[in-house]
């Protein structure tokens, strides 16, 4: 089932039980796929497309989040926690550090990078590789952790 038609039919659950938090973040990922069907490219959404734009949706209530705890706004960020939790159940199950270690070893050892200078190769190949399974954020630091 596509994430559209999944959306849906989750919008639908959610009304009837009037799951505030979750009607926001569906109608979040649904106002994105209609951008994204929108914008003139012609380009149809893929699988891999469509996990792109729920972990895009994801960090900005990430970052907002940050922002909102930094400034001791915990009544914003009470509705932010909410909906990063809904938007991560339209997400591949994301893989721990220690599942990722011995991966980004291997592309280390394949690239042949040996200092930060070579960074930018390294996570090219990791990025692509992982794409959905982890975060930017962490593939990063634990690349950092390798080279440094």
């Amino acid at each position: 089932m596509s994430l559209e038609k999944k959306i849906m039919t989750d919008l639908k659950e959610a009304m009837k039980s009037k799951d505030q938090a979750a009607l926001r973040s569906i109608r979040a990922i649904k106002a994105a796929i209609l951008l994204v069907k929108t914008d003139g490219t012609g380009k149809e959404l893929d699988a891999a497309g469509e996990i792109k734009l729920v972990q895009k949706l994801v960090k900005q209530r990430q970052d907002s989040l940050d922002i909102f705890e930094k400034q001791g706004r915990e009544d914003l960020a009470v509705g932010e926690r909410e909906e990063i939790e809904v938007l991560k159940k339209y997400l591949p199950q994301q893989m721990s550090e220690q599942e990722l270690l011995p991966i980004i070893k291997e592309i280390v050892s394949q690239t042949g990078a040996s200092s930060m200078k070579d960074m930018g190769k390294v996570m090219g190949m990791a990025s692509a590789k992982l794409a959905g399974k982890a975060d930017g954020k962490t593939i990063s630091g634990l690349v950092k952790q390798l080279l440094s």
